[in-house]
């Protein structure tokens, strides 16, 4: 069965770092688009970063210049590195990712069960 894996997540004061990452594993064929999301409390799932199989990047404005995304397709791992972190960063962090499995001629989304990333004042 197919499985994403984050972790890296934890408490950290403000102006600190994190590194996020997130694994694949399972008859997986080829992975389109990996991405983050986060979550805080009474707000929906929002998107934060995104990279495409060829590299490209996309982020939000609340985070450019303070995040970066990036991937290993060998380990078929996406990565978050998080710095400057703000309080308002505080959210569950979810990964998602297109991938094609064996048997099967399409990509599918699926998701990581989240890491919690607390920011302290």
């Amino acid at each position: 069965q197919v499985q994403l894996v984050e972790s890296g997540g934890g408490l950290v004061q403000s102006g600190g770092s994190l590194r996020l990452s997130c694994a694949a594993s399972g008859s997986i064929v080829s992975i389109g688009v990996m991405a983050w999301y986060r979550q805080a409390p009474g707000n929906q799932r929002e998107l934060v970063a995104l990279i495409s199989s060829e590299g490209s990047t996309n982020y939000a404005d609340s985070v450019k210049g303070r995040f970066t995304i990036s991937r290993d397709n060998a380990k078929k791992t996406v990565y978050l590195q998080m710095n400057s972190l703000k309080p308002e960063d505080t959210a569950v962090y979810y990964c998602n990712a297109q991938l094609r499995l064996l048997y099967r001629r399409t990509l599918s989304d699926y998701w990581g069960q989240g890491t919690q990333v607390t920011v302290s004042s």
